[in-house]
């Protein structure tokens, strides 16, 4: 079991950022605590060297706060590592909850009539439909139904990451495995590239600058893009593989749905080719805040702070329901999919009971990012640390349960993305 030392007192390690008075958010101070009690039950089990949280509520943050270190301390890391500690200001890499962000994107260039999500991706990039792949639509591959959910271990090397047209190559030579919109199996990588290459073919700009010029800098983000620049590389917390080692056939199961094994994107992860390089579903780059955030733009209908990004109806299209709790073929558990997003659920729910109308994106291991718009909440957890089965893992899910029960509904006057509007 490779975990860190957790030290009796958490306070010395706990940084608390800009947060609003609770009621603000419809909450009190216990409640809060409550919540932050649940994170650092989860930190105590030394699995995740760094942890952070950030919850809006009715458009307040009321947690901000973050536990552990970014740097220095972790069982990858030299004895003699200076020990940096983890901060509401420190980015991380969110790995799979980038398909958020992707997903979205491609929702808006539809709304600005640029794509269509349901045009064949061969629309746009007429070499993909080598070997069979012409039927499959961007709404196959939002929705993890294209039928070519892994690509080859090329698509993994640092050395290509930079290089669109070896990318390129690899969709183009990729087969399907099964018959596009016929099954469902989570596209790890594949997806994310898809879309990137769309990007480019109807903008002439890579998916990093359209997702600055559209999105993030009309908002004002300091993160949250595809990699970071080189000069930001070292503020970037790093990630550590954790856990018991893994055995078949978890470990399998995991290779084929990430294309490399656990400890290797973990590792991966760390190089500063990955952190600066564009892998539209796994390489952004944020910190808690601003993926809450990011979602709370999305709650919100589109409008954040007197600036309209999305069309109502274009984030109602986007999470129109693609797969009710159907096996995945690549994760092997079920789930619920939208366009892009995954859905919460009555019963079992990413987001905790009776979140019916939740949805987000979970990221690899214990990542996750969501908005919740029968209660006003959009939040973010971010780990470092890369364990996948571990005896404290109900403790990850415990932390959105609790914020789910202490979070009341809120009359449907608060809900911007209400069923029924």
């Amino acid at each position: 079991m490779r975990r860190i030392g957790v030290p009796g007192d958490l306070a010395p390690i706990t940084t608390v950022g800009d947060e609003a008075d609770p009621a603000d958010g419809g909450l009190d101070r216990a409640a809060v605590e409550r919540i932050w009690a649940s994170v650092e039950s989860l930190f105590r089990s030394g699995v995740h060297p760094a942890i952070s949280l950030c919850v809006r509520r009715e458009g307040a943050v009321v947690v901000d706060r973050a536990v552990g270190w970014a740097r220095g301390v972790g069982p990858d890391e030299p004895d003699d590592a200076p020990a940096v500690l983890n901060t509401p200001e420190t980015p991380h890499v969110i790995f799979s909850a980038s398909k958020a962000l992707t997903a979205s994107l491609a929702h808006l260039l539809d709304q600005q009539g640029k794509i269509h999500i349901g045009d064949r991706v061969a629309d746009y990039i007429p070499e993909y439909a080598k070997h069979g792949k012409d039927a499959i639509t961007i709404g196959h591959v939002l929705s993890h139904r294209g039928g070519v959910p892994n690509l080859p271990g090329e698509a993994f090397k640092l050395e290509n990451v930079h290089d669109r047209e070896a990318i390129l190559e690899i969709l183009v030579e990729a087969k399907p495995q099964s018959r596009a919109g016929s099954s469902l199996a989570y596209h790890a990588i594949s997806g994310g590239y898809i879309i990137g290459e769309i990007v480019y073919r109807v903008t002439g700009r890579s998916i990093r600058e359209v997702l600055a010029e559209e999105i993030l800098d009309p908002l004002g983000f300091r993160w949250t893009n595809y990699g970071v620049s080189p000069a930001d590389i070292d503020a970037v917390a790093r990630s550590h593989r954790t856990g018991p080692p893994l055995l078949p056939p978890v470990s399998n199961l995991l290779k084929r749905a990430l294309g490399v094994s656990v400890g290797e994107a973990a590792r991966l992860a760390n190089e500063p080719e990955f952190l600066t390089g564009v892998i539209p579903a796994a390489s952004t780059v944020t910190t808690a805040n601003e993926l809450s955030r990011f979602f709370e733009l999305l709650r919100c209908g589109g409008e954040l702070d007197g600036k309209r990004i999305f069309e109502r109806r274009t984030l109602r299209r986007a999470l129109t329901e693609q797969s009710y709790m159907e096996i995945d073929y690549s994760l092997g558990f079920p789930t619920r999919f939208s366009l892009g997003m995954m859905l919460g659920a009555r019963l079992l729910s990413l987001y905790g009971p009776d979140t019916e109308h939740a949805f987000g994106h979970l990221g690899f291991t214990n990542i996750i990012g969501w908005a919740d718009p029968e209660r006003a909440l959009s939040a973010a957890v971010i780990t470092s640390g890369k364990p996948v089965l571990y005896p404290e893992l109900p403790a990850f899910f415990a932390i959105m349960r609790r914020i789910g029960r202490l979070s009341p509904k809120v009359p449907a006057r608060s809900m911007a993305l209400a069923p029924s509007q």
